[in-house]
């Protein structure tokens, strides 16, 4: 489904700021697989999901979705390909339309305009009925405006508008890190359900240690721009946040010092 060849980014280049975002990193994600990334500040998570989405140009390497070459498409020609979701609640909708509006906007994303431009009657009752798999309640409140929503809300229907198209790639970035404990496990478990009940194929960057074992088929960490631990399978299932840190430490020959991974 993916696949990432020695692909390469530095920020910054010939100046004291300078940095090594990511160093000839290989990939593959298999069709229908649920990915989570870890990593600490800096390592390349949210780096190697921006280039995937096409945000800036790589310094070499390949990009191939589904077969395509993409690494020279631009963002928007791309976005046909992905579904996205970000780490502010208010990135990926737009506030001053209802909920509707917005289901509507990303139903039709990368499709031709055409005279006819109204919400039709049977997309309104397929949207009530992706809202009432939420369990949220957003069914009976599809023409309130989404900038009145709550962020668990706003990010619970930003799920529902990236999957919408059944994407080739879902990616999550960070997606829960604004929410409170207790709304972003509410996500973490609708996120899950889509990914699963769609059968997407999924990248899911996170700051949380137990979440990234807990969650998905296959655990990845970065770590100066690579990869060093790729854990899927039985082994994946009897993961520990203490083995994981161990083996971190093992492979990098570092101690994992990102207090916000840790405390989570």
């Amino acid at each position: 489904m993916l696949i990432l060849e020695n692909v390469t980014k530095t920020f910054n280049r010939g100046t004291v700021n300078e940095k090594v975002a990511l160093d000839s990193l290989n990939l593959t994600i298999n069709d229908g697989e649920f990915v989570t990334v870890i990593g600490g500040n800096g390592s390349g998570k949210s780096t190697t999901l921006n280039a995937i989405a096409g945000v800036f140009p790589i310094d070499s390497g390949r990009i191939i979705l589904d077969g395509e070459d993409i690494t020279s498409l631009s963002e928007h020609k791309r976005a046909k390909y992905l579904g996205r979701v970000f780490q502010d609640p208010m990135t990926g909708t737009a506030g001053n339309m209802n909920i509707e509006e917005n289901l509507a906007l990303a139903d039709r994303r990368g499709k031709k305009r055409k005279l006819l431009w109204a919400i039709r009657q049977k997309d309104r009752e397929k949207y009530k009925e992706k809202l009432k798999e939420l369990g949220l309640g957003l069914e009976d409140r599809t023409e309130a405006k989404v900038g009145l929503l709550s962020g668990g809300q706003r990010q619970a229907l930003t799920l529902i508008m990236a999957s919408l198209q059944k994407p080739k790639l879902i990616l999550l970035d960070e997606h829960t890190a604004a929410l409170d404990p207790k709304t972003a496990q509410i996500v973490l478990t609708i996120s899950n359900k889509i990914i699963r009940e769609n059968n997407l194929t999924a990248l899911m960057v996170t700051h949380n240690m137990r979440d990234a074992i807990d969650y998905g088929d296959r655990l990845l960490m970065f770590h100066e721009g690579k990869i060093i631990l790729d854990i899927s399978g039985e082994e994946k299932k009897k993961l520990t946040v203490e083995a994981l840190l161990k083996a971190f430490e093992r492979v990098s020959g570092t101690e994992f010092t990102s207090d916000r991974d840790l405390l989570n």
